[in-house]
């Protein structure tokens, strides 16, 4: 990778107006150059196409049907010629230094494929909300691959637009499954960049992330019906495109199984969904898939994921 690496910068919106322009212009004030930026709207049906016309050829414009977060990535990863990729929701901002500061860690060490870093939160006015969903975070080089190949799950690891990577990573996991029933698709694209590749996690915050009435699921409790949704669908993906992670992904769908049990977020799609993963499954990976499920509710892990934005409990 040269010193000096095109970076692309894959903004995903969908019927974000109110919070688009902030995000676009904090990737086009960036103190390192050069970046590419690609802005993928989602079908929206508000403001969002006028806002992104509005920029003319400062960035990339793809315009589709509504698919979701992960057909947006698939989409923007597509397009995008940056041998470093970070991903923007339309509702975040990146601070001015990010860029810069991401690619010093990369250029620091041809072996890590990720990078990831802590962030702060702001509500819709942009004004500092106290507390960060990205605790504890310590500035190292991780590696969690034995971790997942044995089935277990990693520490805390940060929502969308704390995520970068470099290229020839991203490429083994995109294009990725696409489904109408989850809007989200984070999940998927963390969990197997760092079963693959050693990465350097920091402390330092880089992005801002916006809560606000509109958010699928950080700090939602009310919504862990969704989180079930996430984890059954990643699980689902992680088995069939990358099978050698059977173990790990059946420890996701124990989570799901948890969660779906609670009748207050009990959802009928996510009880179908479940029943078809383990249709697939062997007898014994049942047994193992309830026994953790039943694990989990009793350890009270489940009632600590709103505290986590797309988290996971620490590492069993």
């Amino acid at each position: 990778m040269s010193k000096q690496p095109l970076v692309s910068i894959i903004i995903n919106n969908y019927n974000y107006d109110r919070f688009l322009k902030a995000a676009i212009d904090s990737a086009l004030q960036q103190t390192s150059h050069p970046v590419e930026i690609i802005v993928v709207d989602d079908g929206s049906t508000d403001r969002s196409r006028d806002i992104i016309a509005s920029y003319g050829t400062q960035i990339t414009p793809i315009f589709k049907d509504n698919g979701g977060q992960a057909s947006c990535y698939n989409t923007g990863f597509a397009a995008s010629k940056g041998e470093i990729i970070c991903f923007l929701d339309a509702d975040d901002v990146f601070l001015p230094y990010k860029i810069a500061t991401i690619v010093d860690k990369f250029n620091r060490s041809e072996d890590i494929g990720w990078c990831f870093h802590s962030l702060e939160l702001i509500n819709q006015h942009s004004e500092s909300i106290p507390g960060t969903t990205t605790v504890n975070y310590v500035t190292k080089v991780c590696d969690f691959r034995a971790l997942l190949k044995a089935g277990r799950i990693p520490p805390n690891l940060p929502p969308s637009s704390c995520l970068c990577f470099r290229r020839s990573l991203l490429s083994q996991i995109l294009p990725m499954p696409v489904s109408s029933a989850l809007r989200a698709g984070d999940n998927y694209i963390k969990f197997m960049a760092v079963a693959l590749s050693p990465g350097y996690m920091m402390a330092d915050v880089l992005s801002l992330q916006r809560i606000h009435d509109a958010n699928m699921v950080t700090l939602q409790p009310h919504k862990d019906y969704l989180k079930a949704r996430e984890y059954v669908h990643t699980a689902s993906w992680i088995r069939q495109e990358f099978p050698s992670f059977r173990r790990f992904a059946n420890k996701l769908l124990a989570l799901a199984i948890c969660i779906n049990r609670n009748p207050a977020h009990h959802n009928a799609d996510n009880t179908k969904t479940i029943q078809t993963y383990l249709a697939s499954s062997t007898i014994q990976e049942k047994l193992e898939i309830y026994l953790r499920a039943i694990y989990y509710d009793r350890k009270r892990l489940i009632p600590k994921l709103p505290t986590l934005t797309h988290g996971l409990p620490s590492p069993s």
